[in-house]
């Protein structure tokens, strides 16, 4: 049972079929796979942003992947606790090209667009608290809902994270009329959150994203898995890969685990591309999400 967003492109989004298209849809389903060999195995529950943190502790899912910023408080105070870094954002704003705004200070007495139960929902207050520039929040539980004032003009900004933002953007009927503003206000790295107490999950999510991770690292794709585990001497490889047992035996899964999860969903890179790169309507560059050998902060600790 998953926990996602109730929909926004590029992370969790229904296609035509009504079917869940996203990274963090695929995220889940590689769990999936790692478990059970079998991307079908998931269950996904749509959750606002004001609820996700609520089901999760209820027992109503058992991992969110649900762009869900990892905070302090949230770590220390919700008996939840957040695994792996798998994406990294910042708090943004997007106005309407005629509004004239090049930066958000500009925006004095602005009526925004936020979501509830958000860290962007305290950025903005704190960011224009700190400046001494007024506005006027105006809340809403879903991000559909919040992109539908703004377009209907009951806003003159949207505030989140910038690649909601860019999701949002992409579904509009007039993508070129909106400008996502350069600045950003925060760091909005996103994590898996799990309950308490669930050692062996915690380990399982955990060592899965990294796992993900390291295959972009090693170049091992859904294209090159099988051959890879069939020829290559890197005994690092060959762990990932499970030719050698050592970590699918640590976390008490079959050795193939991580192989079964890139041969079917792909790696980190093909993942994001999937949802993200230059030939999707969202077409976010990848920034800080770069692997660390290629200037960005994604990185996995060591499997070994």
């Amino acid at each position: 049972m998953c926990g996602i967003h109730t929909g926004v492109a590029g992370f969790a989004l229904p296609d035509s079929r009504g079917e869940w298209q996203g990274m963090d849809v695929d995220l889940c389903r590689g769990v999936a796979v790692a478990i059970f060999n079998d991307p079908t195995k998931v269950r996904f529950v749509g959750l606002s942003s004001s609820t996700r943190f609520t089901a999760l502790g209820s027992g109503e899912v058992d991992v969110l992947f649900r762009t869900s910023t990892q905070t302090m408080l949230r770590d220390t105070t919700l008996g939840l606790r957040h695994a792996v870094t798998y994406f990294y954002d910042g708090h943004g704003f997007m106005v309407r090209n005629n509004l004239g705004v090049s930066k958000v200070a500009e925006m004095r007495g602005a009526t925004i667009c936020l979501i509830q139960g958000t860290t962007n929902e305290q950025v903005t207050a704190d960011y224009f608290r700190s400046i001494n520039v007024p506005f006027t929040p105006v809340l809403y539980e879903r991000t559909d809902q919040a992109s539908a004032a703004l377009q209907a003009g009951r806003c003159d900004a949207f505030g989140t994270d910038a690649s909601q933002l860019a999701g949002v953007r992409s579904s509009m009927p007039r993508p070129a009329d909106w400008t996502i503003l350069e600045e950003r206000f925060s760091k909005e790295p996103y994590g898996a959150y799990l309950r308490r107490g669930d050692d062996e999950w915690f380990d399982l999510i955990r060592w899965y994203t990294y796992a993900v991770i390291e295959a972009e690292e090693q170049g091992v794709t859904r294209a090159n898995a099988e051959e890879m585990r069939r020829t290559s001497v890197n005994p690092n490889t060959r762990r990932l890969l499970g030719v050698t047992p050592e970590l699918g035996q640590s976390l008490k899964l079959d050795p193939a685990w991580a192989y079964n999860t890139v041969r079917t969903m792909g790696n980190y890179g093909e993942i994001y591309d999937r949802h993200f790169g230059p030939s999707t309507p969202v077409n976010l560059p990848r920034g800080p999400n770069r692997l660390w050998t290629q200037g960005g902060l994604i990185y996995a600790l060591p499997l070994r």
